[in-house]
């Protein structure tokens, strides 16, 4: 038996891999189609029969079946007799129909059909789907609606519309499930930090009982052509309130494997329920009420500029000169971090920043019959953008000039947006997100965040002007794990800060180096940045 298994699951494989090559990555991409792989798709079965009571008979249903990775993995390891029922649903005929004559004599229920309009089979015990992963842009306004209303009607979730597909397959599946079944959920790790993942985690802390998650190390990428980092999430469907009077407490692992993790930790759900960002754990230790300053309380952390175009509107000092564009009408902004090869940016005489790659930002309010007028050059180089249909995108088309861009004031400090962790060499520490003292007068793109002085940070700055490079020199010793924490991390080990996140990093030793004055007050306002940025 274990040989026709096998045979079959090595049929399987080559049928995936020629299907899948029958489609563009684009298109796969587009509708979330991402196999698992055998030896993770047996690690997850494997562990979540063993969630189930020894020898209980198994009822098994995956909503997004593809060509079978789970169900597979569970003919190889569970014994003749113990699987009672299994079936999956597949919306896609191009892997529905080949795979519908794969398991054509197996005892399978496989329908081809989509999942989300089907009538709930409240009868299965094991749950376990690789859903597929589409982002929110890739469905209609009319499907974002219905899967809204259907899976607040399952689970109770209420999703908003940036939540993607597998969101709703998650809480969709919630009327399949029988009481007391158990359901593995692989899926990208992403639901944990973000605003949409709160509805999710709702549901896991109120609706069910959490059990176990585990997240892979994002360097270790589960499947090769998505970029995303992935967890496993477990839980039975069994109220969380039963376990109420004991603080029912939730297994975390990180990397490794399903079964064999790096790390462990036991977190308890009402530490959860106060925790926004669950990536955090297990690597880190359940935190008391932060209380600590933050970097919020000394700076208004903001994007640098979307500017509807950088090929177009951020120019060379040498193509500037080559367009005769007026240097009035030019201000220096901070290239790429790549051409950045030190965390100190220090000024010419003119302000810019003494860079090998000097660039500036084109910027003007003048209307273009005052340009055509008075500068002929400045009108032919924006005739070039109108031709290309820059006026027509979306940032340009909401400005009250298209080739105006915000008045973001140079700032002191900016931290990168993205980053990956590196080996150290001789002139990189390794960490994923710098911080850079600018002494220039340069602004900044949207590849890095901008960090404005509170007025009362900007007080004492007026009477110290080594400062900021005190208080560079401390973030730059900040402790990565806490930067990580606040992020989010994306298959490859590519890790995001957004403004709100930096913003929420401790750092205890920069209120040590500044008087009580410097601290924020609660009728303190914004920073400097708002009283010279445009509203």
């Amino acid at each position: 038996m274990a040989a026709s298994i096998d045979n079959l699951e090595r049929k399987r494989l080559i049928l995936q891999s020629k299907l899948d090559q029958q489609k563009s990555s684009v298109d796969r991409n587009k509708l979330g189609q991402f196999a698992t792989p055998t030896l993770l798709a047996r690690d997850i079965v494997a562990y979540g029969v063993s969630l189930l009571p020894s020898g209980r008979h198994i009822q098994f249903f995956d909503p997004a079946i593809g060509t079978g990775a789970f169900y597979s993995a569970l003919r190889a390891i569970c014994p003749n007799g113990r699987v009672a029922r299994a079936a999956g649903f597949e919306i896609d005929p191009h892997y529905g129909l080949p795979a519908t004559e794969l398991w054509r004599d197996a005892p399978l229920d496989y329908t081809l059909a989509d999942f989300t309009k089907q009538k709930p089979d409240p009868r299965y015990n094991l749950i376990i789907c690789n859903p597929p992963y589409v982002r929110h842009h890739h469905l209609t306004n009319d499907d974002k609606l219905r899967l809204q209303h259907e899976t607040r009607l399952a689970s109770g979730m209420k999703l908003s519309g940036l939540a993607g597909l597998y969101c709703h397959f998650l809480g969709l599946a919630h009327a399949w499930m029988a009481r007391d079944a158990v359901a593995g959920w692989l899926i990208p790790s992403e639901f944990m930090d973000v605003n949409y993942g709160a509805a999710i985690k709702r549901y896991l802390l109120d609706q069910v009982t959490l059990l176990h998650i585990h997240r892979f190390d994002p360097s270790d990428v589960q499947f090769a052509d998505a970029l995303v980092s992935s967890a496993v999430v477990w839980f039975q469907n069994t109220p969380q309130a039963t376990n109420a009077s004991t603080d029912h407490r939730v297994k975390f692992t990180f990397g490794g494997s399903l079964t064999e993790p790096r790390i462990t930790r036991m977190i308890p759900a009402s530490v959860l329920r106060e925790e926004a960002k669950w990536t955090r754990f297990p690597r880190e230790v359940a935190r008391e009420a932060n209380t600590m300053p933050t970097l919020g309380d000394f700076f208004k952390i903001k994007r640098g500029i979307a500017t509807g175009g950088n090929s177009f509107f951020i120019l060379t000092e040498a193509d500037a000169r080559k367009r005769r564009i007026p240097r009035s009408m030019l201000r220096p902004i901070l290239p790429s971090p790549r051409y950045v090869p030190t965390d100190l940016i220090d000024a010419d005489d003119t302000g810019s920043p003494m860079l090998d790659r000097r660039l500036f930002l084109l910027d003007t309010r003048l209307s273009e019959s005052e340009i055509e007028r008075r500068h002929p050059s400045l009108w032919a180089y924006l005739q070039e953008g109108r031709a290309q249909g820059l006026h027509e995108g979306y940032i340009c088309r909401h400005r009250p000039l298209w080739y105006a861009q915000e008045q973001r004031p140079p700032a002191p400090i900016v931290c990168t947006y993205l980053g990956r962790s590196t080996k150290r060499t001789a002139d990189r520490t390794g960490r994923p997100f710098r911080f850079i003292r600018n002494r220039s007068k340069a602004t900044v793109a949207n590849v890095y965040l901008a960090m404005y002085p509170t007025p009362a940070l900007q007080r004492i700055a007026g009477d110290d002007p080594d400062l900021f490079d005190q208080i560079w020199r401390l973030l730059n010793e900040i402790d990565i794990a806490h930067m990580l924490g606040e992020g989010r991390v994306y298959g490859g080990g590519l890790h995001k800060l957004e403004p709100k996140e930096l913003a929420k990093v401790p750092v205890p030793t920069l209120a040590d180096l500044l008087p009580t004055d410097a601290l924020p007050k609660a009728a303190e306002s914004e920073s400097l940045f708002a009283l010279v940025t445009d509203k």
